[in-house]
C-alpha cells in the first residue's frame, strides 16, 4: 500500500483468498499465485491468508489496460 493511504489495522478490512478470487474472478490457485509472488500483498493468519481489500483495488487499478483513444 501507498505510505500516505496508512490506516489502523481497526479500519482495514481483510478479505479471504475465495473472496478476492470473487472481485477479480479468478481462482483461487491465482490469488495464491500473487500473493506468494509478491505482487498482491497479505498477511498469514493461522493456515491461510487474508488480503487486505484496498491492496486488491490497487492490485486491479495498476493492472488496468486502457485503450488508448486516437
Amino acid at each position: 500500500m501507498a505510505a500516505g493511504s496508512e490506516r489502523p489495522l481497526n479500519e482495514v478490512k481483510f478479505l479471504t483468498v475465495a473472496e478476492v478470487a470473487s472481485v477479480m474472478r479468478v481462482s483461487k490457485m491465482t490469488v495464491y499465485r500473487l500473493v506468494h509472488s509478491g505482487h498482491l500483498p497479505a498477511i498469514r493468519v493461522g493456515r491461510s491468508f487474508r488480503v487486505p481489500e484496498q491492496a486488491v483495488h490497487e492490485y486491479l487499478r495498476e493492472s488496468f489496460v486502457g485503450v488508448e483513444s486516437a
